[in-house]
């Protein structure tokens, strides 16, 4: 059988302009006698026309498809009867707020694949925006600081970075980017501000993201246990950035006196571990979380920490936290809320525990936006259209009647099945304490 495969225009803001596959991905699937529906969209990053003439159909109604593609998630009241979708469904830690939708779906007797659990054996993630995070949220993060500076009355090159979202691609904030390198180079840093040190919390693709916007600078790259003496360092450079990258090594420890660190216990017991984190704060300038986080793990940062670090008397060396994960009150505790890209930051107020819009104020400028990838649309869209693509012949070609058992997909796309014939599947099973009202 050939299955439809329809692209759902995105309506949760306005700033959603990705696809999961451009008009150059669907038009060698096409020519593999694989149909297509596109509903149409004024905002998305490729107009119609590119699909109409990469061999799509331009339709309002999808009911003819059998699988739906989008990104993000699906209004509930949109849902159609036994349609097989995929999307970031942001089910998998039972989010409260995605619950009805994730009803919805069992009792239309639907199948929903969700493109975060798209991994191989090994459990990488296959199908992602996490680079194309890291490089927005670095842009915004880079900034942030440098409207914070300004406030501050400290001029850098940096105030003149413009938003992620205002550059016309990729290159062109590139571009923009190594012109302020090399001012910096050629003016160093402010005295007092000398030497900025910038830390990156992870080291997977949000952060290798941020690291390739951050090296357009001039970067000096030094270790977690460099950083505690910098300050002593003799040699130091002010013309440079310093930058340190965090692993799970330097930010917990055992509880238990006089144990070693061990990642996969760590991954398996993380009750047994607790944050150190606290020790690299008053050495940063800027910290960049990229790191997953649920309600198991400890904190990079604690609104008590953060209290005592801005109420201490002298404003801390820490101006801006880049919040590229962007849970919100999760490993960053501060981040309250998630921000949009045309207000990306606000002050986290320790004494009051709210939010002030902008860069002003005495706690951390906090980058919060939730949808960095939105912010580079074609870019990211590109890439993640070209993971996608191996997997759409399978899906044209499945009998979606079949038992789950007898399903014939691959195994990467069953793994990620949380849902079939209006079932949760045996991995997902555990969501069903989250459905009950």
């Amino acid at each position: 059988m050939s299955n439809v495969i329809a692209l759902r225009r995105e309506d949760k803001n306005q700033w959603e302009r990705r696809v999961p596959l451009t008009p150059t991905q669907v038009t060698p699937l096409a020519q593999q006698h694989i149909n297509f529906l596109v509903q149409p969209s004024p905002i998305r990053a490729f107009p119609d026309a590119a699909y109409a003439a990469a061999g799509a159909t331009i339709e309002e109604d999808l009911s003819p498809a059998d699988v739906v593609l989008a990104i993000k998630e699906i209004p509930p009241e949109l849902l159609q009867p036994g349609k097989t979708y995929l999307f970031f469904s942001h089910t998998i830690k039972g989010q409260p707020h995605n619950m009805p939708m994730l009803r919805r779906l069992l009792e239309l007797g639907c199948q929903l694949i969700d493109y975060e659990r798209v991994v191989d054996e090994h459990n990488r993630r296959l199908i992602f925006f996490g680079q194309h995070a890291g490089l927005a949220g670095m842009i915004d993060t880079l900034r942030a600081l440098g409207q914070r500076l300004a406030w501050e009355g400290i001029v850098t090159p940096l105030a003149g970075l413009r938003p992620t979202y205002e550059y016309a691609d990729l290159p062109a904030a590139q571009s923009d980017l190594r012109r302020i390198g090399q001012r910096l180079v050629e003016e160093g840093w402010p005295l007092d501000l000398a030497p900025p040190v910038i830390g990156l919390a992870g080291y997977g693709n949000v952060s290798r993201g941020a690291q390739a916007i951050l090296d357009l600078l001039p970067v000096r790259p030094i270790t977690p246990a460099e950083l505690l003496t910098l300050n002593e360092r003799e040699d130091l450079d002010r013309n440079v950035i310093y930058k340190v990258v965090f692993k799970e090594e330097d930010t917990v420890e055992p509880i238990a006196e006089g144990q070693s660190f061990d990642l996969a216990e760590f991954f398996q017991h993380p009750e047994r571990y607790r944050s150190k984190f606290d020790r690299y704060l008053p050495h940063l300038t800027v910290l960049v979380n990229c790191i997953y986080w649920d309600a198991r793990y400890p904190r990079l940062l604690t609104k008590e920490t953060a209290r005592r670090l801005y109420g201490s008397g002298s404003p801390p060396k820490l101006r801006v936290i880049g919040d590229i994960s962007c849970d919100i009150e999760g490993g960053i505790e501060p981040t309250i809320k998630a921000t949009e890209p045309d207000a990306p930051s606000f002050v986290w107020q320790p004494e009051t525990d709210t939010a002030a819009d902008g860069v002003a104020g005495a706690g951390p400028v906090i980058m919060a936006v939730d949808n960095l990838p939105c912010e580079l649309p074609v870019e990211s869209s590109t890439s993640f259209g070209e993971a996608l693509m191996p997997f759409i012949p399978a899906l044209a070609a499945c009998d979606f009647s079949a038992d789950f058992a007898e399903c014939a997909l691959p195994p990467e796309l069953k793994r990620a099945m949380i849902v079939y014939h209006g079932e949760l599947t045996p991995e997902y099973q555990y969501l069903e304490r989250f459905l009950t009202p």
